[in-house]
């Protein structure tokens, strides 16, 4: 569990000795391609860490279309969060978008973990912050920046996924169609476009 272990020790300061122990609190479980670890109406159970492949969050509107909130490549965590900590029916589907191993986490695993090493709370709660501080920086995205500038924060926080998951879902992601999108990279291409001088 290479992921998790480098996780659990650079991110998270558990002691390198240790990070084996907090296999009690996660099971592993391989999930093929297009397989849902949540969906809409479910109450989500776990935290999900991606050790080796790549999950979705998203919602479907009454119309039937695909929102994506979230990608998880390696070493991201991804949980429907209102649905685990006040047990409510999601809203949401979380669903392997390439053949995937993930650990399944214990809604209590970072408060074990604060237990069993205190030197975790700090970056735990540094952790929370930051992914609140992400949520609100991508409403704000939505709400108010291009759909170019929306691309490149996503090539920013995403670098490779370009060449992982089709161009749809990327349009997804960022609130706009597929053809807008190739609109936003043609555009992007002709600028970055520098002439031969010969």
């Amino acid at each position: 569990m290479k992921n998790i272990n480098n996780y659990l020790a650079k991110v998270l300061n558990v002691p390198l000795q240790n990070v084996n122990t907090c296999s009690l609190h996660y099971e592993v479980k391989k999930i093929p391609k297009n397989q849902f670890l949540l969906q809409y109406g479910e109450i989500c159970r776990h935290i999900f860490f991606v050790e080796k492949g790549l999950l979705k969050m998203y919602s479907i509107d009454k119309n039937g279309k695909e929102h994506i909130i979230q990608f998880a490549p390696e070493s991201w965590l991804i949980s429907d969060r209102s649905s685990l900590y006040f047990n409510e029916n999601s809203n949401y589907y979380i669903e392997a978008v390439e053949d995937s191993e993930v650990l399944f986490l214990h809604p209590d695993f970072f408060n074990k973990l604060v237990e069993q090493f205190p030197n975790s709370i700090e970056r735990s709660d540094f952790l929370l912050q930051k992914h609140i501080r992400s949520l609100q920086n991508r409403i704000n995205s939505l709400l108010g920046e291009t759909a170019e500038e929306r691309y490149m924060k996503f090539i920013k926080m995403y670098p490779d996924l370009l060449l992982r998951v089709p161009q749809w879902m990327i349009a997804s992601y960022l609130g706009i169609t597929p053809e807008s999108l190739s609109r936003v990279r043609k555009e992007l291409a002709r600028k970055n476009f520098v002439p031969d001088k010969k």
